[in-house]
Order: C-alpha cells, then structure tokens, then sequence
C-alpha cells in the first residue's frame, strides 16, 4: 500500500510540475512579447512607456475633436444646397428658358437668383434669404420652390451618405 501511495505521489508531483512548467512558459512567452523590441527595458518601464504614448494619444484625440468641431461649423456657412427651376413666366415665349437658382448654406442662408427670359430681353433679380425665407424682399412662389429643391436634394444625399 505505501509503494501504491508513494507512486501516485510522484505521478502527482510530475503532473503538477508539468502543469506548473507550461503555466511558466506561457507567462515568460507573453512577458517577452510584452518587452519585444524595448532595448532590455524592464516590464515596469514597457508599461509606462505605454501609458505616457496612450496620454499623449488622448491629447491629440481630443486636439482632433475640437479642430473638427471648428471645420463643423466653419462649413455651415459654405454653400451646400443648390437647387435650380427652370420655368415659363410668360405665355408669348416658348419653352422654360427662365430659371432660378437657389444657392444655400447649412443655415439655409443665401441667395436666389432669377433670370426671367422674354422674347426681347432677359432680366436677372437677386434676393437674400435668411434661414430659407426672403429676407428684404418676398420671394416668389417659384423661388420658394427652389429654395425647397435644394434642402430636399441636401436631405436626400445626407440620408444616402448615412445609409453606406
């Protein structure tokens, strides 16, 4: 009976041991992918190093965001919705030779511009708009329409971009 308890002593002990060994080997290969390439630096200076590059990443994340949130709203104020209507203001003239351009920025701030086409003469009228009315003079059902055209083309590609 003692040599029966003794041999799974040892069996125990080995087993153990080479439990131990992999448990070992596994943790000395993850500390030395851990220090690879850090020129003999201990494992406490590798993970300072990392922690100093990780604050310094945070600075220029946050550097990023608020540059971005500048780029934001400088670009509101770009032209960004453009809608055009072509249209017969007059009976004796054939065709829709007359249009009116909607030119907007993010605010719907901007202007309108009309050309109405005669058979003699062609006249150009411009207005302000200010978020998407006219602002000293009134605009014109058909100016209204463009205006309208352009922030619904600007929704529609806006959704399409989200979409992808």
């Amino acid at each position: 009976m003692n040599t029966t308890l003794f041999s799974l002593l040892i069996v125990g002990g080995v087993v153990w041991l080479v439990l131990l060994s992999v448990y070992v080997y596994r943790v000395k290969r993850h500390y030395d992918q851990l220090v690879k390439g850090s020129k003999k630096e201990t494992l406490s200076e590798v993970l300072d190093r990392i922690l100093q590059e990780l604050d310094k990443n945070k600075r220029v994340s946050s550097d990023l965001d608020a540059k971005l949130d500048e780029i934001v709203v400088a670009g509101r104020s770009n032209i960004q919705k453009v809608g055009i209507l072509r249209f017969n203001p007059f009976a004796d003239t054939g065709g829709d030779q007359s249009f009116i351009l909607a030119l907007l920025d993010g605010e719907d701030n901007g202007i309108v511009l009309t050309s109405l086409h005669g058979r003699g003469m062609t006249r150009w009228y411009a207005k302000n708009v200010v978020g998407g009315k006219g602002e000293d003079h009134q605009l014109s059902s058909e100016e209204q329409k463009a205006i309208r055209d352009a922030v619904s083309l600007h929704d529609k590609r806006k959704n399409k971009k989200s979409q992808r």
